[in-house]
């Protein structure tokens, strides 16, 4: 899964340091070597015009100092290198190296979102000793977005029910997820989006773990739950097709491992025991 290392810090402030991994995003591309996929060096941000203050401190990964800066999309970079969406780095650079960059990712997102107030539009800046942009003509603040949403994995019996989604571009069967709503608890929110999407009432909600998701800046809450009952009525805008799979039968295609939903429907594979 997706996980921040454990060697991982977060930083606030920027540091002078000579060497440092940089995460440079284009549009919603990261800038890597051709070769190797590696991040971007001195010369290479020379090539680019990209200043140290132009940078915004991500934390140490050990003891590697990690920053982030962004560039429109499209703009042309440095010979030798290309960019990059994340999904597509996934099982291609390390793991760990990955989750900071989706980290960094997040973070230059909010800044370049950010730098003008959203209640009165003057310019705003960043306020020492957090992670916020403050409008220093109103006192807006904005810290980074985080989008909670759930996933679920319902059960019946042996059997668990598998979904595509009908805007997912890989096709892959998962669990159901949807975003919470303002008001809304988890709990809340598993409930009324397996109503919605399938038309099934569930109990025995019991979480399972949680991931950070930066596409662009999600946090999945992901839980399993018992059937309560009702018959498959499909929301056609959301979902293409589900199906309950049990014991024996072929597994559709399922996402790949770094997702929680590979975790969560690996963990509770048909006919396993309900307490696993």
């Amino acid at each position: 899964m997706l996980l921040t290392p454990a060697s991982f810090t977060p930083l606030l402030a920027a540091r002078d340091q000579e060497t440092a991994l940089n995460f440079v995003f284009c549009g919603d591309e990261l800038l890597v070597a051709e070769a190797d996929l590696a991040l971007p060096d001195a010369a290479a941000l020379a090539w680019m015009e990209l200043r140290a203050t132009e940078f915004l401190p991500v934390g140490l990964l050990g003891a590697a100092y990690c920053r982030v800066a962004w560039r429109p999309r499209g703009i042309d970079v440095p010979p030798g290198y290309q960019t990059r969406r994340l999904r597509a780095l996934f099982g291609a650079i390390d793991d760990g190296l990955l989750a900071v960059a989706g980290r960094a990712w997040q973070i230059a997102e909010w800044a370049r979102t950010h730098r003008f107030c959203g209640a009165c539009g003057g310019p705003t800046a960043p306020l020492a000793g957090e992670r916020c942009m403050r409008c220093p003509a109103c006192g807006h603040a904005a810290y980074p977005r985080i989008s909670p949403a759930m996933m679920v994995l319902v059960r019946r019996g042996p059997s668990i029910l598998l979904a595509r989604h009908r805007n997912s571009p890989s096709g892959f069967f998962t669990a159901l997820a949807g975003f919470l709503e303002a008001g809304e608890s988890v709990e809340d929110a598993v409930h009324r989006e397996v109503q919605e999407e399938v038309g099934l009432s569930v109990r025995e909600l019991r979480y399972f773990a949680s991931q950070s998701w930066p596409f662009p800046h999600s946090l999945m809450l992901a839980f399993t739950a018992e059937y309560a009952g009702g018959t498959l009525r499909l929301d056609e805008h959301e979902i293409a097709e589900a199906v309950w799979v049990g014991p024996g039968e072929p597994m559709p295609p399922i996402p790949p491992r770094l997702s929680i939903a590979a975790q969560l429907i690996e963990a509770h594979l048909p006919g396993s025991s309900p307490d696993r």
